[in-house]
């Protein structure tokens, strides 16, 4: 019986582009040695790799070559959604931003819908549903 590892995370920081890359080699070559030893297999296509700068203007990296371990040729994301939290590379949360305020100007302009139904709802329960259904939305991650 084989048993598929699905999700993982190697955790890399180095301020050396190809040190990194061989860093996140050797991790990778050691992890998926080990997982072989326990009957494990890793999903080469759904790992992922992603980077956090500090670097102004355009950030390319170099893609690391898994080749040789069987594996994919792995290039950097641009965001890394995790928790429900979108993080970019310089950690801005402009997508973050955006996707929640888009969900909830969509929600808003759902209530509406309801408000002009045949049956119309009071001010009170519009009161009580932008309080559960808007602000839930909105002040998701506000601690971030």
């Amino acid at each position: 019986m084989l048993s598929f590892v699905d999700d993982g995370l190697i955790i890399a920081q180095n301020n050396s582009i190809p040190i990194l890359n061989s860093q996140l080699f050797c991790s990778y070559s050691i992890l998926s040695n080990l997982l072989t030893d326990f009957g494990l297999v890793i999903e080469h296509g759904k790992t992922e790799i992603f980077h956090f700068t500090r670097l102004h203007g355009e950030f390319n990296l170099p893609p690391l070559d898994l080749s040789p371990l069987r594996g994919p040729v792995l290039r950097s994301k641009d965001s890394w959604k995790y928790l429900g939290f979108l993080f970019d590379q310089k950690l801005t949360f402009h997508q973050h931003l955006n996707f929640y305020s888009n969900k909830a100007l969509l929600t808003v302009k759902c209530m509406k819908l309801l408000g002009n139904s045949s049956r119309r709802i009071s001010p009170l329960q519009k009161h009580q549903l932008y309080r559960c259904c808007i602000l839930s939305i909105v002040l998701y991650g506000f601690q971030l």
